[in-house]
C-alpha cells in the first residue's frame, strides 16, 4: 500500500461521512487535490479535529492505492492565515474553485505557491475582487483553459484599448461592433468588454473601476462555463457576488 509521507498541504473542504469520521479534501503541491478519510475525527476524543480547518498549512500523511486515500496523520507546519470575516466568503469561493476545477493527483507546484499568496492577500482584505481576478485567470491557465486577453483572435493584431470585442469561451476576444450603448452586454455567442479592460486583467492592473468590473463579469462568464452551469454555492453565501 502506497504511503505518502508530511506532504505540505491545506483543507479545502471537510464533509461529515459515517457516524464519527469525515471525507477531507487537500491541496498539496506535488500530487494536486487528494480526497481522505479521516476516520473517527469527529468524534470527541479526535486529537486532530481542530487541524482540519480551512488555511492553515499542514503536515499531511495518507495511504491507499484506491482514489479515496486514508489518512494516516496531520500536524502544523507553523502558519495560520487568519482570513478576516470580510475576506472569508472570497476564501472559500477560491477553495471551492479548486475542488470542482482541479484534477485529482495532479502536480500543481506553482499554483499551491499562488493560492498561498492570495491567501495572504485576503488575511490583508487588500484589494480582495484584485486579488480574486488574479487568482481565477491563473487557476485557468494552469488548467490548460488559456485566457486570450492580448489579441484579437481573428486577425492576430494587438488588442486596442479603445476598442470593444466580444470574448468567446475557449476562443478569446474577436471585434465587435454594435450599436447597443452600455458595456459588457451578454450575447449568446459571447460576453462584450473593452479592450482596456482585457488589457487590464492581462497586467494584473485593475484599478479602473469599470475594467475592475468588467474582468469580473467577464471571469465568471468564462468560469460558469467550465463549471457547466452548475451554481457556485459560495457566491450564494451572504448574497456576495465575485
Amino acid at each position: 500500500m502506497r504511503r505518502v509521507l508530511l506532504q505540505p498541504a491545506y483543507v479545502l473542504q471537510v464533509r461529515p461521512y459515517r457516524d464519527t469520521s469525515a471525507l477531507v479534501e487537500i491541496f498539496t503541491p506535488d500530487h494536486g487535490r487528494i480526497s481522505l478519510v479521516a476516520r473517527g475525527v469527529r468524534s470527541g476524543n479526535s486529537k486532530i479535529r481542530g487541524l482540519l480547518q480551512p488555511f492553515r498549512k499542514l503536515l499531511v500523511s495518507w495511504s491507499g492505492d484506491k482514489e479515496l486515500k486514508s489518512l494516516i496523520s496531520v500536524e502544523e507546519d507553523g502558519e495560520v492565515i487568519g482570513v478576516k470575516a470580510g475576506a472569508l466568503v472570497s476564501a472559500l469561493y477560491v477553495n471551492e474553485l479548486l475542488v470542482r476545477l482541479l484534477h485529482r493527483h495532479e502536480e500543481h507546484e506553482s499554483l499551491f505557491v499562488l493560492y498561498r499568496n492570495t491567501l495572504k492577500t485576503l488575511e490583508r482584505a487588500d484589494n480582495i475582487s484584485k486579488a480574486l481576478r488574479l487568482f481565477e485567470k491563473s487557476l485557468l491557465q494552469e488548467l490548460g483553459y488559456g485566457v486570450m486577453l492580448e489579441y484579437n483572435v481573428e486577425t492576430g493584431e494587438p488588442i486596442d484599448e479603445n476598442e470593444r470585442y466580444l470574448y468567446q469561451v475557449e476562443v478569446g476576444p474577436v471585434p465587435y461592433d454594435s450599436g447597443v450603448d452600455g458595456s459588457l452586454i451578454k450575447c449568446k455567442s459571447g460576453i462584450v468588454v473593452h479592450g482596456k479592460s482585457l488589457l487590464s486583467l492581462a497586467m494584473g492592473n485593475l484599478d479602473d473601476a469599470r475594467c475592475e468590473q468588467e474582468s469580473k463579469k467577464l471571469m465568471r462568464y468564462i468560469i460558469n462555463h467550465y463549471l457547466e452551469g452548475k451554481p457556485v454555492k459560495s457566491r450564494e453565501l451572504l448574497a456576495v457576488s465575485y
